[in-house]
C-alpha cells in the first residue's frame, strides 16, 4: 500500500525560501483544532492540546489505512494572536491566544474524521473544543524562518513594515506557523518554521 505524503501533494504550502517572502494561494483545508491561551512553555493546556491532536490524528491515520489509504501525519501547525497585537510583537506570551492544528487529508471524509475524534476521546478525555474545522485563508504570504522561535521577530517586522506595504497588501486573518522540525530532536538554531500571513489588497490598490 502506498503511503501518501501530504507535504509533497501540497508542496507550495510547505515550502518557502529562508528569509524571503512568496505569495501563495491556500485552498480551504480541514484540520483537527484545539484552542487555548497563555505561554506555550508554561501552561499545561498547550501540551494537552498537542497530545490530543496527535492522538486523534493517529487514530484517523490507522482508520484510513484500514480503509485502504495510508498517509504520513503532517506537521503541527498553529494560529497565534493577542487582543493587543503589541503583546504578540513584544513576546508577552502570557497574553497570547492560539489554535493548534493538524491537517486532515482531503480524501478522508468528515464522517471518518468525526469517528476518530470519538474513538480517541473514549480513550482519554480531550481538551475542551477539540473539533474538525475548515480554515479558509486564500491569498497569503509565506517565508521560512530558521532558528529559535523567539527570533522570528525581525523577519515578521520586515514582512509587516516593508514587504506588505510595497506590494499594496494588508494582513487579514491570523499569524500562522507550520513546524517543520521536531523541537525535541532539533537544535534551536536549526529549527525550521514556515511563517504564513493571509493578506488582502489595500483599499483602492491592486496587487502587483
Amino acid at each position: 500500500m502506498d503511503k501518501v505524503d501530504i507535504k509533497r501533494q501540497l508542496k507550495p504550502l510547505y515550502a518557502a525560501p529562508a528569509g524571503r517572502f512568496v505569495l501563495i494561494d491556500v485552498p480551504p483545508l480541514r484540520y483537527f483544532m484545539v484552542d487555548g491561551a497563555g505561554d506555550p512553555n508554561r501552561v499545561p493546556a498547550y501540551r494537552a492540546a498537542v497530545e490530543a491532536l496527535y492522538a486523534v490524528s493517529y487514530t484517523l491515520k490507522f482508520k484510513s489505512k484500514r480503509a485502504g489509504r495510508d498517509y504520513v501525519v503532517p506537521p503541527l501547525q498553529g494560529l497565534w494572536w493577542a487582543d493587543d497585537m503589541e503583546d504578540f510583537a513584544r513576546r508577552r506570551k502570557d497574553r497570547w491566544q492560539w489554535s493548534l492544528m493538524l491537517l486532515v487529508p482531503e480524501f478522508v471524509g468528515p464522517a471518518l474524521a468525526e469517528q476518530a475524534i470519538a474513538e480517541a476521546s473514549a480513550k482519554k478525555a480531550p481538551p475542551p473544543g477539540l473539533r474538525l474545522e475548515t480554515l479558509e485563508e486564500g491569498r497569503a504570504v509565506q517565508t521560512l524562518h530558521v532558528g529559535p522561535y523567539d527570533e522570528e521577530g525581525p523577519l515578521l517586522a520586515k514582512l509587516h513594515s516593508e514587504f506588505l506595504p510595497s506590494q499594496g497588501l494588508a494582513e487579514t486573518g491570523r499569524h500562522h506557523e507550520i513546524y517543520l522540525s521536531d523541537p525535541r530532536k532539533t537544535a534551536p538554531d536549526r529549527l525550521k518554521t514556515l511563517l504564513r500571513q493571509p493578506v488582502r489588497p489595500l483599499a483602492g490598490l491592486r496587487e502587483g
